[in-house]
């Protein structure tokens, strides 16, 4: 049998499957991935709202990073909820250990869409200074953006620029959260080249509309993981989520 490709997914576990670690897993079997997860937090939550947080030891995160990094080759490797400063510093630690020169897309999850924050202000710098620089892409929607950029986005190419420059990798500012029928992602890569990814604004629910950022961010990566170019794992994880829904 031939092996599948292995994507690690590293973040929250979602009690109601929408978003987090089993979004991602799912993602990664249809997109023909053998899916991983290390998990930094348990949460107890429904599309409408977030009740509570638990964080995984960070023991424990650590020895879910090594048992599969010491085990399996992995292609590529997505982050989701990351909690707090110090659950990040040990998936940094781990990924520059063990994973050098792999794709790695952060879905930087700051604000849940209740409006609860999900990343305190140490945790964003944390975010900044020890993962980003690892980073492969970053998939911030305009409500991320703003909280890295420290000002509400006002002109989506430029910002998208600045977002690149701030973090040192190529950056996929979503479009959902702006207004009209017709949504368009923003695609830099470190060298500043823009590419506009088009799309229909879908008639979502709550319940569909939960955890698209997730699926999204784990769809790219399982098209990076399969050695496609970032513009065309874009695009093609677009139209995946687009179908899906």
């Amino acid at each position: 049998m031939e092996q599948r490709p292995v994507c690690l997914s590293i973040g929250g576990s979602d009690s109601c499957s929408g978003a987090g670690i089993q979004a991602d897993l799912q993602v990664f079997a249809e997109l023909g991935m053998q899916g991983c997860s290390a998990i930094t937090a348990l949460t107890a939550q429904n599309p409408r709202e977030i009740t509570r947080i638990e964080g995984v030891p960070l023991a424990q995160l650590d020895a879910e990073l090594h048992a599969v990094f010491d085990y399996y080759d992995v292609a590529a490797v997505k982050t989701g909820m990351l909690l707090d400063a110090e659950h990040i510093a040990v998936a940094a630690a781990a990924l520059q250990q063990a994973h050098v020169g792999r794709p790695l897309v952060v879905d930087p999850v700051m604000v849940a869409s209740s409006g609860r924050r999900l990343l305190d202000i140490s945790g964003v710098e944390a975010l900044r200074k020890g993962l980003l620089p690892l980073a492969t892409l970053l998939t911030p929607n305009l409500d991320e953006a703003a909280c890295l950029l420290n000002r509400p986005v006002r002109d989506a190419q430029a910002d998208c620029r600045e977002l690149v420059d701030l973090c040192g990798c190529a950056v996929l500012l979503k479009g959902g959260h702006a207004s009209g029928d017709a949504l368009q992602d923003i695609l830099c890569d470190e060298s500043g080249n823009i590419a506009n990814i088009e799309h229909p604004r879908l008639a979502w629910d709550e319940s569909r509309a939960h955890g698209s950022g997730c699926r999204l961010a784990a769809a790219i990566a399982a098209g990076l993981a399969a050695n496609r170019n970032m513009e065309d794992a874009a695009r093609q994880a677009v139209s995946f989520c687009s179908r899906k829904e």
